[in-house]
């Protein structure tokens, strides 16, 4: 039976006591990402990181977490102070061993449900946590805490195609970095693979944590690549939906027809149309618009929307015969 102790180490990593490794993992994952005092500017947020290391290093231990699980934090301290000899009371080591191992490669810094404020799932990168700036032999000097520069902004503009398939973008920046000296700065180039997954959408916000510029007064500045729509001469967006516009005549109009339209990924769709079509009639090809973000298996549709081309002018002997045969206004 497991009995509740002054410090509850299950509970603030929001797991049950029969939970096994890989579930104390994930939801270190999760919690650490959210507590991180340099995404969250709670008061409490270091305090909460440092506790949520303190939990993922004894839980993630079988021996320490045997020691916890009969006799608590006490028994821990009790014991030939085993915890405090590794973990060394730096939550911020234990937050770059676990991103930085083989098996924790894709990180995503951020809301992992949104799609609009996204940190780049498949780059990787060590984020460290410093107290002061970096030594001339990759140290620490004891020192204030520089705070970030601003954000750098950029539209990054992709095409309905590399939105289908999903691609990399390679986008060379310029950017300043401080000399070891610690005053003064260099400009130095760097390309940065940003990973557009299948079905994003406008606005989508990608972020590479401290790829901006840096002064000896700030930290390193985060970039952020904004999706937009690159103009398409065929289709329109909307959300996951591909809106194609078909230009018909009167006579295609009223006595039905069949529109071949064209797909993203170059088929061409037989739409029959035997009703009378009327202008700006919508007919769907279900699954055939855009990836759905969250289930990229599943797709939108393309919404094929009707433009009827009336003629300039109507002959006298067929004005008599439309006039014969089409009922008068009002009647069906």
């Amino acid at each position: 039976m497991f009995l509740m102790w002054r410090k509850d180490f299950y509970k603030v990593l929001g797991v049950s006591p029969e939970s096994n490794e890989d579930e104390i993992k994930k939801a270190y994952r999760k919690m650490a990402l959210k507590f991180h005092p340099d995404k969250n500017s709670d008061a409490d947020a270091e305090d909460r990181f440092k506790e949520i290391a303190e939990a993922y290093e004894i839980l993630t231990d079988p021996k320490k977490r045997s020691i916890y699980d009969q006799f608590g934090e006490e028994g821990l301290k009790n014991g030939g102070n085993i915890f405090r000899s590794n973990f060394q009371g730096d939550p911020h080591s234990t937050f770059s061993s676990f991103f930085n191992g083989s098996d924790h490669f894709d990180i995503f810094f951020g809301n992992e449900e949104g799609d609009d404020d996204l940190f780049n799932p498949f780059r990787r990168f060590t984020f460290s946590h410093v107290s002061g700036s970096a030594g001339p032999e990759g140290g620490l000097r004891k020192g204030p805490r520089r705070l970030q520069g601003e954000v750098v902004v950029h539209d990054l503009l992709v095409t309905l195609e590399e939105v289908m398939q999903g691609c990399t973008k390679h986008v060379k920046i310029t950017r300043s970095r401080l000399n070891p000296d610690g005053r003064t700065l260099r400009t130095e180039e760097k390309v940065l693979n940003v990973v557009v997954k299948k079905g994003w959408k406008s606005g989508t916000k990608i972020t590479f944590p401290r790829e901006g510029d840096e002064t000896p007064n700030s930290a390193p500045a985060d970039i952020t690549f904004i999706l937009r729509d690159q103009e398409h001469p065929q289709y329109k967006r909307e959300g996951s939906n591909l809106v194609y516009t078909a230009k018909i005549t009167l006579k295609e109009a009223l006595c039905g027809c069949t529109v071949n339209v064209p797909t993203l990924d170059n088929r061409m769709m037989p739409l029959p149309c035997s009703d009378v079509i009327k202008p700006g009639a919508v007919r769907r090809l279900r699954g055939e618009g855009l990836p759905l973000p969250k289930s990229p298996s599943q797709r939108g549709d393309l919404v094929v929307e009707f433009q009827v081309a009336f003629p300039d002018r109507i002959p006298p002997q067929s004005r008599e015969i439309i006039n014969h045969l089409l009922p008068s206004s009002g009647q069906s």
